[in-house]
């Protein structure tokens, strides 16, 4: 099974419970909103809170129907709020 690695940062990290883990793909190869959709069923506390968060993928941006395939490193950063 296709495995990649997802990094949490700030507020998701707490909502999640954790920084970091190591996600089992359900298929070779996921949409980034469908890992956005695996990862809220996973942490039903991330439910709603993935809207307008940006994704990395291997450090760079990228649109939600990018693909993530096996040994990919997903950053989930939230938007910043502040003045």
């Amino acid at each position: 099974m296709p495995r990649v690695s997802v990094l949490y940062f700030a507020a998701l990290r707490d909502l999640a419970g954790r920084d970091s883990e190591s996600l089992d793909l359900p298929q070779p190869q996921v949409s980034v909103s469908e890992l956005l959709a695996l990862l809220e069923h996973n942490h039903p506390a991330l439910h709603s809170r993935l809207e307008g968060v940006r994704v990395a993928v291997n450090e760079e941006f990228v649109s939600a129907a990018h693909a993530v395939e096996e040994g990919d490193v997903v950053a989930l950063i939230p938007p910043v709020s502040g003045g």
